[in-house]
């Protein structure tokens, strides 16, 4: 797995399309608030998710296989047990990347990415690599105000 600074550059430049499987419609889950970065940033954004309709606009599909168009990244926000089946789905699509989200590890599923020339990151966030490596820490997670390093005035010490 190569996962330098100059191949996540690289997947994040030349790979627009995102099918985020798992995304939820709720603004507090971290599917949605890193979908909803990636979107303000000029990605498009294709929900996958049988529970919805709708998510961020965009028609929610209930798996990759049901999407009409060309996908070039899975974002992959399910448990690792669950990411065999979408990593075939993947294949079955064409898709040229395969992202697991932080804390979701399956070597298994990363091999078979591999194996069948797809490229794979694992055990990291796009929200926080795009951030990072093209400068929007300042955008969205960091300097919201809801994280600070400074005490709130509101606490008695």
């Amino acid at each position: 797995m190569n996962e330098d600074i100059e191949t996540l550059r690289r997947i994040l430049k030349e790979n627009h399309t995102i099918a985020v499987v798992g995304l939820s419609a709720n603004w507090y889950r971290p599917s949605y608030f890193a979908a909803k970065y990636l979107q303000d940033h000029g990605y498009r954004i294709i929900p996958v998710n049988p529970a919805y309709e709708e998510v961020l606009g965009e028609k929610c599909y209930p798996t990759l296989l049901d999407i009409p168009e060309k996908v070039d990244v899975v974002d992959i926000f399910r448990k690792p047990e669950d990411v065999p089946p979408i990593v075939e789905d993947a294949i079955k699509i064409g898709a040229r990347v395969v992202w697991m989200q932080l804390g979701i590890i399956n070597e298994e599923a990363a091999k078979r990415a591999r194996e069948a020339g797809l490229e794979f990151v694992m055990n990291r966030c796009m929200k926080i690599e795009h951030a990072r490596l093209f400068g929007g820490l300042n955008f969205v997670g960091v300097y919201t105000g809801v994280i600070s390093s400074k005490r709130p005035k509101w606490l008695p010490y």
